[in-house]
């Protein structure tokens, strides 16, 4: 598996000709990288009397940052494996007609998987931007960059995923699916990129950057 890779060897393996790990499992890491620094930040906010009252929230949102993030170290390799479907479906003998019926269906199923798998990531991370907009605003403000660098990465995470889910529906034959897939995409890509430029002008408020 490989997030059981160190860090010097997942990103040799990235690196190599091998298609895997490729940009979905690079956007899921994202997500993974961006919930961990906030969960980071809300250990560094809790016991700390000046955010007292702040304190159960942000026990909450650090379980709620664990738990997605234990999610996506799972998606890096989860993504990977949709891939490897797509390609086993592609090798699938096509010499009959009835091959070549079963060959074009396995194909589709696994591109629309392959579409799922990234969306479903997109999903997870847009789900909790608000949640790293509160550490931004109320966490310990020692600690307000790494809030703000998790933002960017999940920003990062979530339009990479989304591009990984694009170029998969060139693919499908699906229309209606493609459609809503489609439209769905583009809420959450713009969700991505206000949330990061809110945050991006709380903190040059605050900072002359």
């Amino acid at each position: 598996m490989l997030t059981e890779l160190t860090i010097k060897d997942f990103l040799a393996q990235t690196a190599g000709n091998d298609p895997v790990p490729g940009g979905g499992s690079i956007s899921a890491l994202n997500g993974a990288l961006a919930t961990a620094l906030a969960e980071m930040v809300t250990g560094l906010t809790i016991g700390r009397k000046k955010y007292a009252e702040y304190e159960e929230e942000m026990r909450n949102l650090g379980a709620h940052f664990e738990q997605i993030r234990r999610q996506l170290v799972e998606d890096v390799d989860r993504d990977s494996e949709a891939y490897n479907r797509v390609f086993a479906a592609f090798k699938l003998p096509k010499e009959t007609d009835e091959e070549k019926a079963a060959r074009t269906a396995a194909i589709q199923e696994a591109t629309k998987y392959a579409a799922e798998v990234p969306m479903d990531v997109a999903r997870k991370i847009c789900a909790v931007l608000p949640l790293l907009e509160q550490i931004v605003y109320k966490g310990n403000q020692n600690a307000i960059t790494d809030a703000c660098v998790a933002t960017m990465c999940a920003r990062t995470a979530i339009l990479g995923a989304l591009m990984n889910v694009r170029i998969n529906l060139c693919s499908i034959q699906d229309t209606e699916y493609v459609t809503h897939l489609k439209t769905e995409a583009e809420e959450l890509e713009h969700k991505a990129i206000e949330t990061e430029q809110h945050v991006l002008n709380h903190l040059k408020n605050i900072v002359a950057l």
